[in-house]
């Protein structure tokens, strides 16, 4: 489990740090279960995941999240990932691989207010950018498709919903595998209050040109609080794969420390 110690060590000191105000806490929690929440934020996620294989892959995504106001009754909520990668002894003959992963692109145009029923949504494209800097780092293509998320929350705390995107590729390196990818995070959260809540979500996804299902389920607990004065939430957490490819990923760790910026 190399590689993950230190980050995971500095994310755990967040515990000991002066809590938010509860409600103001509580509201942030929130709208960090809401992938298309009008709230500022850039998650930092460390990712380790064991291979069946013998090796491992170590990822930090950047995240930003930042919503645009685009009317009185609309959202434009841009999300991107950007990935740096670590991973050893995932390709026979191939040692380990350092460096940027393929970024990831999407653009949700959502109701600033719910519907009737309580139902929060939004839909936009997806993008896939072939930035990585190793071909084993990434896929080589360049890729678009469609992206989608539903929500509802409670009163009681509960957040329910999934996030969905498909991408296609339509150009890139000839050589390479063309991708025809189909992304599904059903998700769950409850609010613990304080700022605190507990989440479980299943980030499948289906190559479609492989006939091969990705499915690990996550569990985790984060918490908002302050650094000074700067709010922030720290999350730590695991995963089980129920599926994934022959020698494939079996177990992983995910820590996130999130910058909060509320209007």
């Amino acid at each position: 489990m190399r590689g993950w110690w230190p980050a995971a060590g500095i994310l755990l000191l967040f515990a000991f740090n002066s809590p938010a105000a509860a409600q103001d806490a509580d509201e942030l929690a929130k709208q960090l279960s809401n992938p298309v929440a009008s709230l500022i934020s850039v998650p930092m996620q460390l990712n380790y995941d064991d291979w069946e294989s013998g090796g491992s892959r170590t990822f930090l995504n950047v995240q930003p999240v930042v919503p645009i106001s685009i009317g009185e009754d609309w959202n434009l909520i841009s999300r991107t990932i950007v990935p740096l990668v670590y991973q050893e002894d995932l390709f026979p003959g191939a040692g380990s691989q350092f460096g940027t992963g393929d970024v990831t692109q999407s653009l949700f145009f959502s109701p600033k207010k719910p519907t009737a029923g309580g139902w929060i949504w939004g839909v936009g494209p997806a993008l896939m950018l072939p930035t990585a800097s190793d071909d084993l780092l990434g896929t080589g293509k360049w890729g678009a498709g469609p992206t989608a998320v539903v929500l509802r929350q409670t009163e009681g705390g509960w957040t329910y919903g999934a996030l969905v995107n498909h991408i296609w590729s339509f150009s890139g390196d000839s050589d390479r595998d063309d991708v025809n990818s189909t992304f599904m995070q059903p998700f769950l959260s409850r609010g613990l209050g304080q700022g605190r809540t507990v989440t479980v979500n299943f980030e499948s996804s289906y190559n479609w040109e492989g006939e091969q299902w990705t499915v690990p389920v996550n569990v985790g607990y984060s918490k908002v609080s302050k650094i000074g004065g700067q709010l922030v939430s720290y999350y730590g957490g695991a995963r089980y794969y129920l599926d994934a490819p022959d020698g494939g990923p079996d177990w992983g760790l995910r820590f996130v420390f999130t910058l909060l910026y509320p209007k």
